[in-house]
């Protein structure tokens, strides 16, 4: 279960039968970024640990 959340609750979330791993990942991001803003508008951060997943080189250029 992966879940993306703003103040207002649940922006996305994906639930699947194995471990995330970082092309995974980038298709939630892809899915995700349907719902959110340009910024400076409301959601529209995406905050991230530094788990190895989100440091995928294919992910900046989605998000940017």
């Amino acid at each position: 279960v992966l879940p993306a959340l703003s103040l207002d609750g649940v922006l996305h979330l994906d639930v699947i039968p194995c471990s995330w791993t970082a092309a995974l990942f980038n298709g939630f991001i892809d899915g995700l970024l349907n719902n959110m803003n340009l910024f400076p508008g409301k959601n529209s951060v995406i905050v991230m640990d530094n788990a190895s997943i989100h440091k995928s080189p294919n992910l900046r250029p989605l998000v940017e």
